[in-house]
């Protein structure tokens, strides 16, 4: 059984408030969005396909306490995508980012690296 971990709404930039119908959830296992109020759509990804995770406030958002993160995934469906405007920003990156490490550890999911010197290679000159 999944256990959520984390929720919260899309938030409006002024004033913080939960006034949207994108709702985020996060469970041990996945990550869901659901967006609409009248047809409304439910995207989910499998934690180890996520493969970066990035936080990001503007300046509104840092008056009003918000944060969006940026995630990168190998999701077909959802591909690269935003959780926007949500509080406590720091804690949700980083519960997000461990739950991924811990799920990509636990399906023995590995992303390869190429880590080129520049310095000891002449064709780059």
């Amino acid at each position: 059984m999944e256990k959520e971990l984390w929720s919260d709404r899309k938030r409006v930039v002024f004033f913080g408030l939960p006034l949207s119908f994108t709702k985020y959830r996060l469970t041990t296992n996945r990550l869901f969005v659901n967006t609409g109020f009248l047809t409304q759509r439910e995207d989910e990804v499998r934690l180890y396909r996520i493969t970066d995770v990035s936080l990001s406030r503007t300046l509104m958002q840092r008056i009003f306490g918000l944060s969006t993160i940026h995630c990168n995934s190998s999701d077909k469906t959802l591909g690269n995508f935003d959780i926007i405007n949500i509080k406590d920003g720091e804690e949700v990156k980083e519960l997000l980012s461990q739950s991924v490490e811990r799920e990509r550890i636990a399906r023995r999911v590995s992303t390869r690296e190429n880590m080129i010197d520049v310095s000891d290679d002449d064709d780059w000159n």
